[in-house]
């Protein structure tokens, strides 16, 4: 009963943003642009489905956008040197588990606060990016990688692109990794009290540990669909996605103090975040509002969290 109360913020959400654009313009309701819409939703959703367990572990990981820029650089160089298409997305997979695995080495053996650490390491997975790439896209050969990603899939009866069902597939999953197995428990638990956590006997840096390593895999998934969708290693890629997760999170009833979130309530903020730019695009409204709308949904969405907690 309380994790279906907690949908009810999200959904509520989900219906509002629905309604308003298609009230407002009639393009926005046809299936061609709900497909399109739902292959947007992708790179925000991996990254947001990772993002929930760091929160709900009472966590934050800020590196997430320039872990998607390095794991598609990684797999485009890969690919220009060569390496078969899987073997180039697996390493772009793994690079950003890596990358998650130092972030939740450093939260747990430096004892710095986890914003702090996944600001630093931002920083130096972008600059990664940028140094592999010598600060300029990568051009290379994706294989069978973009058929993931068609907006015309094959065969037809998918309707959907394959990302988009991987998505669903993963959220299947974790969802009940973090609802059922000991992992998600513990995970709750550390971000609800962690010094009770760990006089209850739950490894703490343990557990801190695996779910950043679980973040930065999806982001590093996110990363290598990113380089399948535009066919190319940008190090600029996923600048700014870190926000849009966050607020994905947080919509989707997460609580930055801990404790809380669910990974359909993320992936409905996913989509809401999704509706929302493509809403903006076909009103003609320039990014910058796009910005302070996602700004304002964190402020509001965070706001609104503190009251129901108090």
């Amino acid at each position: 009963m309380k994790r279906l109360r907690a949908m009810l913020g999200p959904t509520a959400g989900f219906v509002l943003v629905f309604l308003w654009f298609a009230l407002r313009n009639d393009s926005f309701a046809t299936a061609d642009n709900l497909t399109m819409v739902a292959l947007q939703t992708v790179f925000v959703a991996l990254a947001a489905m990772g993002m929930t367990f760091v929160v709900a572990a009472g966590g934050i990981d800020l590196s997430v956008g320039s872990v998607v820029a390095l794991a598609s650089v990684t797999t485009a160089l890969l690919r220009q040197n060569g390496c078969g298409p899987g073997l180039a997305a697996a390493a772009g997979i793994g690079v950003g588990a890596l990358v998650g695995a130092c972030n939740g080495l450093l939260v747990t053996r430096l004892r710095i606060g986890p914003f702090l650490v996944t600001l630093g390491t931002m920083g130096i997975a972008r600059g990664l990016a940028k140094w592999w790439a010598a600060e300029r896209t990568v051009q290379a050969d994706p294989g069978w990688l973009p058929a993931w990603m068609s907006k015309f899939p094959e065969p037809a009866w998918l309707v959907l692109a394959p990302a988009v069902w991987l998505v669903l597939g993963l959220g299947l999953v974790l969802s009940l990794l973090l609802s059922r197995s000991v992992l998600g428990v513990h995970a709750y638990a550390v971000g609800s009290n962690e010094a009770n956590a760990r006089l209850c006997g739950v490894p703490v840096e343990a557990v801190k540990l695996r779910i950043y390593a679980l973040c930065g895999l999806m982001a590093g998934l996110a990363g290598v669909l990113h380089f399948a969708r535009v066919r190319v290693g940008d190090p600029t890629a996923g600048s700014g996605l870190e926000l849009q997760v966050i607020a994905a999170v947080v919509l989707g009833g997460g609580s930055l103090a801990g404790g809380e979130g669910s990974i359909p309530g993320s992936l409905l903020g996913a989509l809401c975040m999704a509706l929302l730019a493509n809403g903006c695009t076909l009103e003609g409204l320039p990014t910058y509002v796009q910005d302070m709308l996602v700004g304002a949904i964190i402020i509001g969405a965070v706001a609104l969290d503190r009251w129901r907690a108090r």
